[in-house]
């Protein structure tokens, strides 16, 4: 048996379940863009002038990009305690950035709302120490959402950071100290540009992940922040508008996807997320 049989006897089962579970309930989808309610490209010329749409995927980017920058920020600094300073805690400490997969994100969806609420934990402590006299609104808006997303997405941005920070030597540090660089100015020059795939490769997952996200945002807006999934959801449930449904999702694809070809004009993907040393 020659090795490009073999190779196609190990492809052609994953590319089978692909074609079945993947393209073929992708090309249904935008086969009902253009058949419902009546053939044609109605339903993308209604979705290209409608303000409500524009509103809705401009709110969604908007949202996206926010998060996965408070993502990166505060993942970045969790990577580097736990590659730097975890010791012997940094197998706990992973834990506890692994724990939030165990659990629901509806489940910590609604543990937001209980603590964001008017009579929520922050408000009550708020206060009853005196710091506020009337509730803050703090869900039911574009915070609120922001809150719980960053809450959601963050472990996605510190895992690829962290698998990138512990392939990096401590003594390329070591040698920038011992040439008589500062220790900002060697993590500036010397650490920091060698941890930027790990950055890039958070960043894009965090972000294409959040522009699809349905749950958080649908409890925490209160119907009040419209992220482009949460239109879809009312287009299909509400209001019945197969057609006008799936060419947004048809739109939401096509826009992940160039996404995906934007970041790999600057970033080779293919390095970035699978070849670690």
């Amino acid at each position: 048996m020659s090795e490009k049989t073999r190779y196609w006897m190990l492809a052609l089962p994953a590319l089978a379940l692909m074609m079945i579970f993947y393209i073929w309930p992708v090309l249904n989808i935008f086969g009902i863009s253009l058949t419902e309610p009546e053939p044609g490209f109605g339903n993308y010329t209604r979705m290209f002038d409608s303000n409500a749409v524009k509103v809705s995927f401009v709110l969604t980017f908007r949202i996206a990009a926010i998060t996965t920058v408070f993502c990166l920020l505060l993942g970045y600094i969790v990577a580097y305690t736990i590659t730097t300073y975890g010791g012997r805690r940094a197998p706990l400490m992973l834990g506890l950035v692994l724990l939030p997969f165990w659990v629901s994100v509806l489940v910590r969806s609604f543990a937001w709302i209980v603590l964001l609420g008017r009579s929520g934990l922050v408000n009550d402590t708020m206060m009853d120490w005196g710091i506020i006299e009337t509730p803050l609104r703090l869900m039911h808006n574009e915070l609120g959402v922001l809150i719980s997303m960053v809450h959601v997405m963050l472990p996605f941005a510190i895992l690829p950071m962290l698998a990138n920070m512990r392939g990096i030597s401590q003594s390329h540090m070591m040698a920038a100290r011992g040439l008589g660089a500062s220790e900002w100015r060697a993590f500036r020059e010397v650490y920091f540009p060698q941890t930027l795939p790990g950055v890039f490769s958070g960043g894009l997952l965090v972000f294409v992940l959040s522009l699809g996200f349905f749950i958080t945002p649908a409890l925490l807006g209160g119907g009040r922040v419209m992220m482009i999934s949460e239109y879809i959801s009312y287009q299909i449930q509400e209001l019945l508008r197969w057609g006008l449904a799936t060419a947004l999702s048809s739109a939401l694809l096509v826009a992940t996807a160039l996404v995906l070809i934007v970041a790999g004009n600057f970033v080779n993907l293919r390095k970035t997320f699978l070849e670690r040393k």
